[in-house]
Order: structure tokens, then sequence, then C-alpha cells
């Protein structure tokens, strides 16, 4: 078991179709899967039932050459679902309470070095992952980097707030951040405001077909738009693939508007393709390339 620099913590679920149609997501386990595919070799903590489907998650894992250390086993609930269900071509979906990821367990946590941990808001629903994510900051001096989540009925303001008080750098929609802001003034005014209130190093707000952009240390501004180009396949994902190389730029220093243009490069191809992830490590070579990974 190695210590590791770069954390991910929060949910790994299967996303359940009509049809029992089953695919494996969950936002921090498609950045852990990204970051494992650009070499950034994450250590990813979640919780899963001890069944067939946690151990199919498990071998996954390991085909893809990621560490398993911190994958829990639960005995008692689950392992997470969101049930997909669809009313004249619109998705809706039921998050699935008491799931294992709900309960990851403190006393169960792996090594972790200094570096930085992303977690998302969904996977603190519940008080245990909430406690054992407490534990992991307490434990280890690492940045923080928070991916706002908002999906009703799992989420309160107040507590959301908390999570950005804890947290160094901060990725959200233009909507979300709408949401938990105070008072009618223009986005960038609104991230200005929100960065400052909270005494957070980064915010990084997200603004679908319009690109997205960041607010940096002494007031540093970057802002990227999508190719005019795009050919879109499926959108689930989109946004995990943006923050994991947001992570990877993080981790390595790159400056943030080229980590921003490198984000939303991966984010446009992923797009292109059928799923949240790709099994096929062709994919990620032009990137490992150009980005000299």
């Amino acid at each position: 078991m190695n210590p590791h620099h770069l954390c991910i913590f929060g949910e790994v679920l299967y996303d359940i179709f009509p049809g029992d149609k089953r695919v494996l997501g969950g936002a921090p386990f498609n950045v852990a899967w990204h970051l494992q595919a650009f070499t950034a070799d994450p250590l990813f903590i979640s919780r899963v039932g001890d069944a067939p489907l946690g151990r199919e998650i498990r071998q996954r894992m390991l085909s893809w050459g990621m560490d398993t250390s911190g994958l829990q086993l639960d005995s008692s609930h689950p392992t997470g679902e969101v049930k997909i269900t669809l009313a004249e071509g619109e998705p809706s979906y039921d998050i699935v309470s008491h799931r294992a990821y709900d309960y990851i367990d403190a006393d169960a946590l792996p090594p972790v070095l200094p570096g930085l941990i992303y977690h998302g808001s969904l996977a603190l629903r519940n008080r245990e992952s909430r406690q054992a994510l407490s534990q992991l900051r307490v434990r280890n001096e690492c940045r923080v980097f928070l991916d706002v989540n908002l999906r009703s009925p799992w989420w309160q303001k107040n507590e959301v707030l908390e999570m950005v008080a804890n947290a160094h750098w901060v990725k959200l929609n233009e909507h979300e951040l709408t949401d938990l802001s105070e008072g009618a003034v223009s986005l960038r005014e609104q991230a200005i405001r929100f960065k400052q209130a909270h005494g957070l190093e980064g915010l990084v707000v997200t603004q679908g077909g319009e690109g997205a952009f960041a607010l940096g240390k002494e007031e540093e501004f970057a802002e990227i738009a999508p190719p005019q180009v795009l050919v879109v396949v499926d959108t689930v994902g989109a946004g995990d693939a943006f923050a994991s190389v947001l992570i990877l730029g993080l981790s390595r220093g790159w400056p943030l508007q080229q980590t921003l243009e490198r984000a939303q490069a991966f984010a446009s191809q992923l797009v292109g393709r059928r799923g949240a992830t790709v099994e096929e490590r062709e994919f990620y070579r032009p990137f490992l390339e150009d980005w000299s990974l």
C-alpha cells in the first residue's frame, strides 16, 4: 500500500437505464479514471457493497491499473445506484440513498501524503462519509478541490457553503454559483465576490456551451470557449473530464490559462464518445504526448 499525493474521495455507482442497462460512473470515479490514464496515480477512496457489483468495480479498477486500497467493502449497504427514467425523451434521476458510498469509514482510510484532495458534494449527504472526509483533511496537510454538484433533494445551502469554507479551489456551474450567492449582479462579479467572501485560492465557473472562466491568485483571470465545430455524441461526464484536467494542472503547476485550455480540449473530445469514461488507452495518447506526461 503506497501513500499518494492525489486523493479522489466520493461516490462510485451504477447508472441504471430503462431495460436494466447498467453503466459504471459517479463523478469522483470518472475523475480518478481519467487521472489514472494521465499517469497521475490517484488514490480513489470510496465504498461499495461486498457483493458481485462491488467486486466488479474493484476488478475494473485493477484492470485500469488503479490502486484499490481506498475502496472499502460494505456488508450492510449495497453499491450506489442512480435510477434513470425517460418521459418523452427527457431523463429524470433517482439517486438512491443509503448506499455504500454514504458510509465511508474514517477508521479504514489508507495513508495519504500531503498533496490535493478532490471531492464533490453528493457523497457528503450522509454523516459517516462527511466524518471520513473531515478525518482525511485533519490527518493530512492537503489542499482541497471541491466540485459542487447540487442534486435535489440532496443538498442544503448552509452545508454546501461549509464545504466551500473548507476548500482551496471550487468548481461549479453558473446556476450553482447563483444559487449559492447573494445579490443580482453580473456572473463575473458574482464569482469575484464569492471567491473573496470564502477566502478561496481559486474558483472555476463552467457555462455549458459558453465555455468557462476561472479566477486564480492575485486577481488572475482566465477564460475559454468551446470549439465552434464540435461533434457531440454524449455529454455525460463532460464536467468530470474537465475537472480531471483542472486537478492535473493544479498538481503539475500549469499556468491557469493553459490548464483551462487543456481541460476544455479534453472534455471536447470526450463528448464525441459514448459514456463518461473511455477504456482505450489510445484515446489518451495524444494528450499524453502534447502535454509531455
